[in-house]
């Protein structure tokens, strides 16, 4: 998935029957829910491991709703990190006519793209599903047959010089190219 693709996914709703919790990171809050996708802040953990973001701020399944005050005790959201990244340039300039004012800001936020595994414990045992499914078939492409060995080299050698040979001997050599002579032209007096 494209960084864009991820910032347009984070855009669609909720459904309300899903389980789902607003947490904290970095400062910023989110609403995730098992199998969501959301870019935060950087984090300081390897692409392929699993973190857990403690501070949740509101656990809903549904039907009961849990608001914390300031974070819900017991609760957290495991996530899986699937890359780094950089964020959009973001550009700010100020400029004054006639005042000799030009000021010029710009940078790349730093971020990691997150994929939300369980919310509150819900959402391990579909994850658990997934990799019994996931272990039974081999994902990519099936290994190579190994190649033949000194045999087919050998043949390959062989066959490569024969055709090499006869080609050379085709070949007839023309006499070289005759440059032309540049006369200088006599003075008369």
């Amino acid at each position: 998935m494209t960084f864009w693709g991820l910032v347009q996914s984070l855009a669609v709703p909720k459904p309300d029957s899903s389980p789902s919790a607003v947490i904290v990171s970095g400062g910023k809050q989110y609403r995730v829910a098992p199998g969501d996708q959301i870019l935060v802040d950087r984090l300081a953990a390897e692409p392929g491991s699993s973190i857990k973001l403690g501070r949740v701020l509101l656990f809903t399944d549904g039907n009961e709703v849990k608001i914390g005050s300031p974070a819900v005790d017991g609760l957290d959201v495991d996530a899986k990190v699937i890359a780094h990244r950089r964020g959009p340039r973001i550009e700010s300039i100020r400029y004054k006519s006639k005042k000799r004012v030009r000021v010029h800001h710009g940078g790349r936020a730093h971020l990691t793209a997150l994929e939300i595994i369980a919310v509150g414990g819900v959402g391990v045992a579909k994850e658990e599903k997934e990799e019994a499914g996931k272990s039974a078939k081999p994902k990519g492409r099936a290994k190579a047959s190994p190649r033949k060995k000194v045999a087919a080299k050998a043949e390959a050698t062989a066959a490569e010089v024969t055709e090499v040979e006869p080609a050379e001997e085709e070949k007839t050599e023309e006499p070289p190219k005759r440059t032309t002579r540049r006369t200088a032209k006599k003075e008369t007096k």
